[in-house]
């Protein structure tokens, strides 16, 4: 990481900013924007504690993020995270931005006491299992799988 480069542990400050760079990583991934609702998500999970976001920012500007969310080990009796969101604006990017985001992340959960942390992404993600691998992290052969539910309306 730089010495342009921070990172820190995302608060209320942050919630206008973090909602922006969310906003923008979900039309990443063909979704609508929709700022009201990127912003509303992310405070919600902030003010309950359902996840952790670090921020990382260059020159004081959020450049981008990454959301943890807590999972738990019943036979291991430990907590795990899983890292589940990770955005780096496009102006800010191939500036180590990014892994100074996961290594920010792994050490988070280190001193948290967590037995590890685990990601997930699309085969044909190249550039961020290159970026996975470089930073350490190992690549395995499981397979998810995933049962849907519809969206209720309310």
């Amino acid at each position: 990481m730089d010495e342009n480069t921070t990172i820190s542990r995302a608060g209320p400050a942050d919630l206008d900013a973090l909602a922006a760079l969310f906003d923008a990583y979900r039309q990443f991934y063909e979704q609508p924007s929709d700022l009201p609702r990127a912003r509303q998500w992310l405070r919600e999970r902030l003010r309950f504690g359902e996840s952790m976001v670090l921020v990382a920012k260059r020159g004081g500007i959020a450049v981008g993020f990454t959301q943890l969310y807590p999972m738990f080990s019943s036979v291991r009796t430990a907590r795990t995270w899983i890292l589940n969101d990770l955005f780096v604006d496009a102006g800010a990017r191939r500036k180590g931005v990014a892994r100074a985001l996961l290594d920010a992340a792994a050490a988070f959960a280190r001193e948290d006491g967590a037995m590890g942390i685990s990601l997930e992404t699309s085969q044909d993600n190249a550039a961020a299992r290159a970026l996975y691998r470089a930073a350490g992290w190992n690549e395995d052969a499981t397979q998810w799988y995933s049962l849907g539910f519809s969206k209720l309306h309310h």
